[in-house]
């Protein structure tokens, strides 16, 4: 698939990604007051999937926001965390502290977080990275949205942020649609991932 398909592919999702996101009434209404917040905001809903129903596994790659390369399957046999996020968006602002604070706390577990950033380019990313202290990578994927487009029909990111907690095949286990409001709700989502994991 070349670069140019690729992209049209994820503009598209995107875009749908976006629509799909209007369909909650808060949303609807975000969008109806002009607020120009310049983010789809989820409520905070919570998707938790049962080992017996989770779909394949799921498989990303991209260029860090160090400027390296990095896959999901660099972390194989570990439960991933994956944050889509970007630095314009308030409530990513917010929750970026948390979400660093138990990247730290799940790091002996073999917990691995990996933030994708739909929208911003390198210097963007890493001065966030600097002012809120995240020290987890995050994939760049503004350009090729290829990231993105791999939660394709599986759980879909429907909100910017939303947190996706994988287990250790890679297979989605719990999604936060929103900003993480309550550390303990993604706390006990990990929790449950690895207690799963032999």
């Amino acid at each position: 698939m070349t670069g140019r398909i690729r992209s049209r592919l994820a503009a598209t999702f995107l875009g749908v990604l976006l629509l799909s996101g209007c369909s909650s009434n808060d949303v609807a209404t975000q969008y109806r007051e002009g607020s120009g917040k310049n983010f789809i905001a989820g409520n905070g809903t919570i998707t938790e999937v049962p080992m017996a129903e989770r779909g394949q596994t799921v498989e990303f790659d991209g260029i860090s926001d160090a400027g390296a390369q990095l896959s999901s399957t660099d972390f194989d046999g570990q439960p991933l965390v994956v944050n889509f996020w970007y630095a314009g968006c308030a409530p990513c602002r917010k929750e970026a502290p948390d979400l660093q604070t138990l990247s730290e706390q799940f790091e002996p577990d073999g917990v691995q977080f990996i933030g994708v950033n739909i929208r911003d380019q390198v210097a963007t990313a890493r001065a966030f990275a600097e002012t809120y202290g995240v020290t987890y990578p995050s994939i760049i994927d503004a350009d090729g949205g290829a990231a993105l487009l791999a939660f394709s029909g599986v759980i879909a990111p429907n909100a910017v942020p939303t947190t996706l907690v994988l287990d250790a095949e890679h297979r989605v286990a719990a999604r936060v649609l929103g900003r993480v409001t309550s550390p303990s709700i993604l706390e006990a989502l990990i929790n449950t991932v690895l207690s799963e994991t032999p």
